[in-house]
């Protein structure tokens, strides 16, 4: 597959614990450099990596969890010309599963937003959640 580039975003509320935040990104994409940025009232974690391996843990949990139809429902409705865009709710990531969420007022605490670019997306959400029988 192509050079894949992976962006990840998630505002750290002033209520939250930056290490439970950082936690649940690792949680869905394995330890991947992350910075912390102030904006705001709040802090945003930004997290950046490249490679195909950088979703690895992600899409062994969409098999592990049996989500893999509707993953790909949610990748699919991301998906631009060159990239997918899609986001995770940050709570259920931090307890180790993963759940898509809106971009508002579904995830009380906001979301885990991801961005992924490649040459090939369909290729990739094939790789990442294939079709179930």
């Amino acid at each position: 597959m192509d050079e894949v580039n992976v962006y990840v975003e998630v505002e750290i509320n002033p209520t939250e614990s930056e290490e439970k935040v950082k936690r649940a990104v690792e949680n869905l994409f394995g330890s991947i450099p992350m910075q912390i940025n102030p904006i705001h009232k709040a802090n945003l974690l930004v997290a950046e990596a490249k490679g195909l391996e950088t979703l690895t843990k992600l899409c062994n949990l969409l098999r592990r969890e049996r989500i893999r139809a509707a993953a790909r429902g949610a990748l699919f409705e991301g998906l631009n010309r060159n990239s997918i865009s899609f986001c995770l709710n940050k709570q259920v990531a931090y307890s180790g599963h993963i759940s898509f969420s809106k971009a508002v007022a579904e995830s009380p605490l906001g979301p885990i937003r991801v961005q992924i670019k490649c040459e090939n997306p369909r290729q990739l959400i094939d790789w990442l959640a294939p079709k179930t029988t």
